[in-house]
């Protein structure tokens, strides 16, 4: 669980804000249970709220937009697709000590996949490049920039700063040949589309090795998707990669892009929560152990 501080300007956010917020804005679920979730989330705070709620609380200033662009955009996107997604029941307000928007959900059951233990990976591969595909057909003529539908060069300078504070951790010469071929892939020529933007293990949910539901609008908007496919390194083993490689239909470019987003994330996330999210610090060295493999 990381309730501990991980940004310099994160608030401290416990069951007393939520309860007080709660009986303020909605009264009428003042008197459900109310504990704190275990996450390793690095944006929100999660909050059960009896037995078919979650409260969601932006942990500092620069999560706050996301809350409002996930309830906006999600409506229209929800039911396109072939898995469930976050319903939201009500928009709080700031109030009580608290200064930011936060919202309540409906409770989707599941459990995040373990990347190097999936029940069913090619089913699982499968199952997520259906999801890619079907967020891909949805309109996006009226859709906002996606925050990582950008190109790759974009990235460039935050990660070689990163790399620089791993230079005793992880084998930068690896990283740095694989990041450079990746950022020589041809840049996405076709229309904008939309890209969920952070298709990690904690913001899918499994039920018996299948996925049932995609949660974290945040980062949602329309531009290069080929960041949509790094559950390829970020979840799934090598021998399912080419199943989803497969179903989504991804070429040379898009492929050597998608790569090159996993790796960014990855590198990028390291150093920032290497003592204070273990969990994502875990996560980005199992992606970059991964595609050094693939690409040795």
């Amino acid at each position: 669980m990381c309730a501990v501080r991980m940004h310099e300007d994160e608030l401290d956010i416990d069951v007393s804000v939520v309860g007080r917020l709660i009986a303020g804005q909605f009264p009428r679920w003042a008197g459900l249970p109310l504990w704190r979730l275990e996450s390793s989330g690095t944006e929100n705070a999660m909050f059960r709220l009896g037995a078919d709620k979650v409260v969601r609380l932006p942990r500092h200033p620069r999560a706050v937009e996301a809350i409002t662009h996930e309830l906006r955009w999600l409506p229209r996107l929800g039911p396109a697709l072939p898995v469930a997604a976050p319903e939201a029941l009500g928009q709080g307000e700031p109030g009580d000590g608290f200064p930011w928007p936060w919202s309540v959900y409906g409770w989707l059951d599941g459990r995040n996949p373990v990347p190097g233990a999936l029940e069913e990976p090619a089913l699982l591969a499968e199952d997520l490049a259906a999801y890619v595909t079907a967020l891909r057909r949805v309109d996006a003529s009226k859709g906002p920039p996606g925050y990582r539908g950008v190109p790759l060069a974009s990235r460039d300078a935050f990660l070689r700063e990163a790399l620089a504070q791993l230079a005793d951790r992880v084998d930068t010469a690896a990283v740095t040949r694989v990041w450079e071929e990746a950022l020589r892939a041809p840049e996405h020529t076709g229309p904008p589309v939309w890209a969920h933007g952070d298709l990690m293990a904690g913001n899918l949910l499994v039920e018996g090795g299948r996925l049932s539901a995609v949660i974290d609008y945040g980062t949602v908007g329309v531009g290069d998707p080929a960041v949509d496919l790094i559950g390829a390194w970020c979840l799934l083993p090598s021998a399912a990669r080419g199943v989803f490689r497969a179903a989504v239909g991804a070429g040379e470019a898009e492929w050597a892009r998608a790569r090159g987003w996993a790796l960014s994330i990855a590198v990028i996330a390291l150093p920032y929560y290497w003592d204070t999210n273990p969990p994502v610090a875990a996560n980005s060295r199992y992606v970059i152990g991964e595609i050094a493999a693939e690409t040795a």
